[in-house]
Parts: C-alpha cells; sequence; structure tokens
C-alpha cells in the first residue's frame, strides 16, 4: 500500500474533525493502529475498512480501495510482510525448503538468493540479501518478537548450498536455540503427510492489532486477514506442532546434520 490510501483517511479523519484517537474509538480500533494505516506502514484488514467507512461515513470507499492481493509476486507483495514482521510480538514460522528468512545467515541467504531464474545481477543479489539480513535484525532484540520455527525434516537433508555453509546455517539456528531466543521444532518425515505440507506459513500477533497470517508457495504469497482463515491456519499450525520433534530432539538432529555437513565442535 502506499501512502495514497493512508493520506486520504488522515484527510477525511480531519475533515469530520476528530483526532486519531476519537477515530479510532468510534472504529473500534487502537490509536497506534490509525496513525500506522495512515503513515502507510499498515494495510487495514476488511473489517477494519469497514468499520472505518462507517466512522467517518465514507460509504464503502475505505473498503473498495483496499489493495488487492490476487496475483502479486513474492518480491513485490512481500514489502507489506516485511513491515508487519518488524511490529510483530509473536511470530511461528513453518519451513518447508529453506530457513525462514529471518534465521538465515549472509552466506546461505546468498546461496538461496542467488539461485533465482532468470538469474539476477550480482549487484540485485547483493541488494536482496542486505534486505534479508535486515529483516534478521528484529532478533537483536533480547525479548521480542517471540519466535518459534516449525522445520520440515526436508530443509535439513536438501542441500542449497556447499557443504560448510549448510553447517553454519544449521549452528546459526541452534545457537539462537540455546540461548532462549528462539523456539525450533522439526518435523520428522516419519510422520508422513502434515496439515502443512504444501507451502510455507508464517503466524504473526501483534500488541494492537488482530493477527495475520501469510502463505507461500508457488512464487506466489498472500497475506491473509480474515478471522476465519487466520484461525483454520493457526490451528493447522498447532496440529503439525504436536506431531514435530521435541526441542531438545530437534536441536540434536540438527546438530548431527551439521556435522554430516562437515561442521566439528
Amino acid at each position: 500500500m502506499g501512502s495514497i490510501y493512508g493520506d486520504w483517511l488522515k484527510e477525511q479523519r480531519e475533515a469530520a474533525g476528530l483526532t486519531q484517537q476519537q477515530l479510532a474509538d468510534r472504529a473500534i480500533m487502537t490509536r497506534s493502529h490509525i496513525a500506522h494505516i495512515e503513515a502507510g506502514r499498515r494495510v487495514p484488514s476488511k473489517e477494519d475498512a469497514r468499520r472505518l467507512d462507517m466512522a467517518l461515513n465514507t460509504g464503502n470507499v475505505l473498503s473498495s480501495f483496499l489493495p488487492q492481493d490476487d496475483d502479486v509476486s513474492i518480491a513485490e507483495y512481500f514489502e507489506r510482510v516485511r513491515v508487519l514482521e518488524q511490529q510483530a510480538s509473536s511470530i511461528h514460522e513453518f519451513a518447508l525448503a529453506y530457513f525462514p528468512g529471518i534465521l538465515q545467515t549472509e552466506r546461505y541467504a546468498r546461496a538461496v538468493l542467488g539461485a533465482a531464474f532468470p538469474p539476477v545481477s550480482e549487484e540485485e543479489c547483493d541488494r536482496r540479501v542486505v534486505t534479508r539480513l535486515e529483516r534478521a535484525k528484529i532478533l537483536e532484540d533480547p525479548v521480542t518478537p517471540v519466535m518459534w520455527a516449525l522445520l520440515d525434516e526436508t530443509l535439513l537433508r536438501r542441500p542449497v548450498a556447499d557443504g560448510d555453509v549448510m553447517a553454519e546455517q544449521f549452528m546459526h539456528v541452534v545457537r539462537l536455540a540455546e540461548a532462549g531466543r528462539i523456539r525450533v521444532h522439526v518435523l520428522p518425515f516419519a510422520v508422513g503427510h502434515h496439515p502443512l505440507a504444501h507451502s510455507m506459513l508464517k503466524l504473526m500477533w501483534f500488541e494492537d492489532q488482530p493477527p495475520l497470517a501469510y502463505t507461500e508457495g508457488g512464487y506466489m504469497g498472500k497475506l491473509h486477514d480474515s478471522p476465519s482463515v487466520v484461525h483454520q491456519l493457526q490451528h493447522r499450525y498447532s496440529l503439525a506442532l504436536s506431531q514435530a520433534m521435541p526441542l531438545e530432539d530437534s536441536l540434536a538432529l540438527i546438530r548431527a546434520t551439521a556435522k554430516e555437513y562437515g561442521h566439528h565442535d
């Protein structure tokens, strides 16, 4: 979402003689959420937009002009998710083919991003790597966001880079978990088919707005704000997590696999 939507919302609020807090009270939202929307940092959900239209007596304008998600590529669309990721108080990820972006080391990220086809220039690859590493800085805060990583065993077994790069990536995740900064659980092959077998999933919770979900697969990504859809995806995540290996067993497997790739204590 560009700033046009947020600017228009601000104009309508001010024309109605309302402060952000007054509009928030009328629309049953928080003032900070209104501020984020006006600044272009967040996109309101369909229900948020409906309540804002009612509060401002703008018909269905704010609802009708919400950005459409269909047929938007990950590269273009993920910017919204990236901003939300920075604001989340809790993130639960399921990863199927690659480690989650915010857990990737520089060399692992470069291997993943450099494998794009059609190929990208070295400069573009560098830019994408820097962006990914910037995302990872949210874990420098010792408390927020709370981070859970549910990893399909597939991503441990299928190398996407040289052995030393894979081992470095594995031990990076192990160290974060050993420090208590993240929780990591592996879904082993023995589970067979599971509720998240078809796509990557990111669940995000916030202090001042309803939870959201993001799914990605087949070179397409979609942000979900429908409460029923988000709840369904949360349920699937919980089911899959219940089938995963305990934390210590997961870390033991990741360490052992790192040794297979060449890491030595």
